[in-house]
This record gives C-alpha cells, structure tokens and sequence, in this order.
C-alpha cells in the first residue's frame, strides 16, 4: 500500500448507537476544536492590537499590501518601500515572493483594517487541526487524534508566531499538513495541489517541498515521486528568489545571510562540499541555535527523532541555522518555526506510533507473556504530547492571557490611543513602531524613523526604546530635529509626542 501503514488503535466502549451517530460527534468535537482554536488564536491576537502591542513593522507591511489589493491593484507597501530604499511605489513582491496574499482581498471589502488579518491569521492556523486529526486518528485514534491536535494548538511556535503580529506564515501549517496528510491517505493530487500553494506561499517554501521530497525517498515505490518533490521543490525556491523576486524590483541578495560560507550560493556550495565541518560549525554557532532547536523537539518528547517525516523540516531548519546574520531566524520569538510546526507534530505522532509497533521495544517491555499497558492505550503519547504543550504555555506568548493589561488597556496605551486621535483621516504620519497599527486603517502610514520624510503629521515615542532606533536618547534627539526644523507639537503623554507641520505631501 502506497501510503504509510496504519497502526491498529482501539476504539472506545460503548458506541453502540445508531450507524453513523459516533462519526457525527466526532466530526462536532473536531468542529469545537477548530473552533476554539480560532477564537483563542484570533482573541489574543486583537488583544494585542487594542493593547498597542502589535507593530508597524511588519503588520502595517502586510495591512497595506492586501488593502492594495483588495483595491485591483499591486501589492504596494508605503511604509516598506520607503523605510527599507525602495521607494513609496515598492511591491511586497519584491521583498517576499507571497502571492498567495491575494485570496485575503475580498475580506477587506467586509472590513477594512488590520484586525482582519489578525482574524484571517487566526482561523487558518486553526484549520490546520483537521489534516492533523486525519492523520493521528488514523495511527493514535480519536482520542490520540484530539490530543495531538490540541496540542498543535497550544504549542509555542503557534502563540510566537501571533504574538509578532501577522505574517504570510499563516498559511503553511495547513497547507503543509494537508499536503502530507492527503499523501498519506493516497490522495496525490490533492497533496500536489497543497504542495504548489505552498510554493506560493514565500520564495523559500521549496524546500518544505524538498523535504517532502527527502521523506518519500526513504519509502519503497516512492522514489520517483520523492525525486519530484525534491527538484521541483529545489527549482521552485531558485526561481522565486533569483528571478521573480528581482522581477518585482527587489534585491536578490538582501536576505543573503550566509557570509562565513560563501559571497552568494555557488561560493557557499563549494564552500561546504570542501570544508563540510564549517557547515556542521556554523548549525552551532552560536550555542543559541542549538537550544532552539532543543526547544522544537523536548515539548514533542523527541518523538519526531524516531520519524523519517522530519527530514520534511530539515531544509527550511537549515535554511536558518546555517545564517550567521538576522539573528531572529534562530530566536523562538517570532514566527519562524511556525513554518515547521505542523510537520514536527506530525512526525512525533508517527514517532510515536512506530515506537508502539516496534518488535525491539516490545520485546522489552514484556511482563509475564503480556504487553506492558505503557504501550496502550494508543492515546498514551499524544496525551503526553498535549501535557507538554500545556507546561509550556506560561513560558511563551500564550502566556500574556494571565496580563490583566492585555485586557485593559494601561496608561501608556490609554496614551497612545489618545495620541493617534489626533492625525486626522486621510494623512500622511510617521508613526513610531507601536502605533502605526492604530493608524493604518484610515492615514497613510510610515515608520518613523532616524531619516527625515516630511511628513505632515509625527507620532514619536521618547520614553521607550522602538524599532529602528538604538536607544530612546536616539528618539528624543530626532523629536528635537523635527521641532527645530518647523514641526509643532499638538500632544504629548506618557513618552508619546504628536508633531504637525503644515505643507505639501512629498509622497
């Protein structure tokens, strides 16, 4: 049989009603699940958003992307373009090769801000619980399968990637997952057909399908189909970072970061075939990589360590751990490794199902001719799985649900509400990193930053330290800069500062 082979799981006593009645609930109890996943994920989120903890960068990005458009024209960032060189003019396409942000267009016709990809980002992260139930239920069960997938839910890279507000990563636990769970069922071109939006994804998401690629070929008769995977997974990625993303007038070595290997990817792929220790070096330097990557195995129990279907992850993990610049590629604080978390939790529910039926193990833990229970039921190691990623939520962003000030807004906040009050719809503002979100939905928002862009309004911050600028000394000398040039202040409370300046509109 084409696709992997099911484990025997028992089902529960007592499902003598009607035919079809257990099918019926527990296609509810999956619904519920899915459901409650969206309205934590989506809450939370929005939290962040009234609280002022979402940020300019990259949310305002991504806002003013998909209003574009939701608006028939090209996916043009303002704030992007302008801070990072490119331009007022500059597509997102250029930067990330994501077109799939396109199919979120129609909901800015509903609503027409920022919250909406909050929501969007929310209920697609938990769509992604129905491939993963499919798949566990098939090894673990139901049971199995809800404890998996809960655990899915709850796990860090999920809450990380929600607490850095939105990001075109939204769409890869469900596409991913459904791409191995349809190949899995024997549906192959459904599988394919998630596997080519994944390409559409970001420029790198190739290598997800490369690793695939890699998985297919530790199984027999699947070779040929792995070879697939891996070449069109491999010129995928080359295409969309050296041809389309430059088609778009990005630069296509802006997000180059392996500079120890080599000045591009040629240099870098001799580098390593002649001196493949540098390789296995850089994967642990700094020491700080090493622990991430401990931190995306020890709350799924080392299982994906017993499942070939970790090589899936292996090419976008070393896409990372092999930079040695942008240190946020190997920090569990942002939305990297929710590129990978589906998979990894598939994996260690195959992890775990290979674990049960492996002839060594059970041989050893046999007691008087009987199989130890530690082995059933089969719902034992997911619901490990579940229990880990419950530990683990104080310690990541889900754990910003125990802040009362997630809830009510605290004086800084109150303060940044009322200062965004003042810029008046339509407007072009500098807005300083925590408060573009609040504007984007009716101003034309740009960052504010230690470049000067003449912008009518100012909404500076001078009591904490914000993206871009090295320190709040930093901050305060650039309000001086602004007042001395001709800007007045209309506002100023608890660090935040409104300036206005009357004149033409240079953008």
């Amino acid at each position: 049989m084409a696709e992997a082979e099911a484990v025997a799981v028992e089902e529960p006593a007592g499902g003598a009603g009607r035919p079809g009645a257990g099918e019926r609930r527990r296609v509810w109890a999956l619904a519920a699940l899915v459901a409650a996943s969206a309205v934590l994920d989506s809450g939370y989120a929005l939290l962040r958003l009234h609280a002022f903890r979402a940020s300019t960068y990259d949310l305002v990005i991504f806002d003013q992307a998909v209003r574009s458009y939701s608006r028939f024209g090209a996916p043009v960032a303002i704030v992007k373009g302008v801070h990072n060189g490119f331009g007022p003019g500059f597509s997102v396409l250029g930067d990330h090769f994501s077109p799939i942000l396109a199919v979120l267009a129609p909901l800015y016709w509903i609503h027409d801000g920022p919250g909406t990809l909050l929501v969007a980002q929310g209920v697609l992260f938990a769509l992604a619980i129905v491939p993963i139930w499919r798949f566990a239920e098939r090894r673990l069960g139901a049971r199995g399968a809800y404890c998996a997938a809960a655990a899915y839910a709850l796990s860090w890279p999920v809450a990380e990637a929600l607490a850095f507000d939105f990001h075109e990563v939204a769409f890869v636990p469900l596409l991913s997952a459904v791409m191995i769970e349809r190949y899995d069922a024997g549906r192959r071109g459904r599988a394919a057909l998630a596997a080519f939006l994944l390409l559409l994804v970001k420029e790198d998401m190739g290598l997800l399908l490369a690793g695939f690629g890699l998985f297919l070929l530790t199984r027999r008769g699947e070779r040929r189909a792995g070879l697939a995977y891996a070449a069109c997974g491999v010129a995928a990625t080359a295409v969309c970072s050296k041809i389309a993303i430059a088609a778009f007038g990005g630069d296509n070595d802006y997000y180059w970061a392996y500079t120890s290997l080599g000045r591009d990817l040629p240099h870098a792929a001799a580098h390593v075939l002649l001196h493949p220790w540098d390789a296995v070096a850089a994967i642990g330097t700094p020491p700080a990589k090493l622990a991430m990557m401990g931190l995306l195995v020890l709350p799924l129990l080392l299982l994906p360590l017993a499942s070939p279907l970790t090589l899936v992850v292996l090419p976008p993990l070393a896409e990372r751990m092999l930079a040695d610049r942008f240190a946020n590629w190997w920090s569990p604080h942002y939305h990297y490794n929710a590129f990978i978390v589906a998979a990894l939790v598939l994996a260690s529910v195959d992890g775990a199902a290979r674990l049960r039926r492996n002839p060594w193990l059970r041989s050893r833990v046999r007691l008087r001719g009987r199989v130890a229970e530690g082995l059933r039921p089969a719902w034992v190691p997911a619901a490990g799985l579940l229990a880990a990623a419950i530990v683990t939520v104080p310690f990541f962003a889900f754990g910003d649900l125990s802040d009362p000030a997630l809830y009510r807004r605290n004086e800084r906040a109150s303060a940044a509400a009322a200062a965004v009050t003042k810029v008046p719809d339509g407007a072009l503002v500098e807005a300083a990193n925590g408060v573009g979100p609040a504007l984007t939905g009716r101003t034309r928002v740009l960052l504010w930053d230690w470049q000067p862009r003449d912008a009518p309004w100012v909404v500076a911050d001078v009591e904490r330290r914000t993206f871009p600028f090295p320190s709040v000394a930093e901050q305060q000398r650039r309000v001086a800069l602004l007042a001395a040039s001709g800007y007045r202040q209309v506002f100023a409370r608890d660090g935040y500062v409104v300036l206005h300046r009357a004149g033409p509109d240079p953008w």
